[in-house]
């Protein structure tokens, strides 16, 4: 039996804790010598992609990867200088080029950035080189974690317009190509070390 066929998804999420079903009564663990295929995190900025997969590699001992740390490395330049000179499509560019290279290997836990999603290659991509899970956040939840993060602030804007307005309408936007995307749904709320443990939960998917 392979994953896809005891995955559901259903895309209105009503009970979230409930989106994915899983049935590992016919899972046969891999070889200890076979690497697993790839994890990747999707989610808006400040869902907590970053701080989940670092932690969750750690635990699994997989690679972690963030790929807008990628970009910037390969780049020289911080994100906001890339999109300052180039604007934001010179930025996917890059973003889609450092997803590629990550696709080259395997058993990653890869955060991506928030807006990773919105070019259909890179939803492809991503089916094709493993599985993936979306950290879902409301937008008090990001707006305070944006708030507090200086780090996360230092991002460029979408937008002229106010940080809460923003992101209401980024993940109004994004939230469904989220959904097309995953194979499964973490919840943000949650504490770091739920998370890690339902992230370790869904890591026999990626056999």
């Amino acid at each position: 039996m392979q994953p896809k066929d005891f995955i559901k998804k259903k895309a209105e999420v009503q009970e979230a804790d409930k989106v994915s079903v899983y049935d590992y009564s016919n899972y046969v663990r891999p070889s200890p010598d076979a690497r697993p295929r790839n994890l990747f995190l999707v989610g808006l900025r400040g869902s907590g992609k970053s701080t989940v997969g670092r932690a969750a590699a750690e635990k699994a001992g997989m690679t972690f990867v963030d790929t807008d740390l990628l970009v910037e490395e390969k780049a020289g330049k911080s994100i906001a200088a890339i999109v300052s000179e180039g604007g934001w499509e010179a930025f996917r560019d890059l973003e889609s080029q450092a997803l590629a290279e990550v696709c080259g290997c395997t058993g990653q836990i890869v955060a991506t950035g928030g807006g990773m999603v919105l070019r259909a290659e890179n939803r492809r991509r991503m089916r094709e080189c493993g599985k993936t899970l979306y950290l879902m956040a409301d937008v008090p939840l990001l707006a305070a974690r944006l708030a507090n993060n200086p780090d996360l602030a230092r991002r460029p804007a979408l937008s002229d317009s106010p940080m809460v307005e923003e992101l209401r309408r980024t993940l109004a936007e994004r939230e469904p190509l989220y959904m097309e995307a995953m194979d499964g749904l973490l919840q943000a709320r949650k504490s770091l070390e739920e998370l890690v443990e339902d992230v370790m939960e869904r890591l026999p998917l990626l056999a």
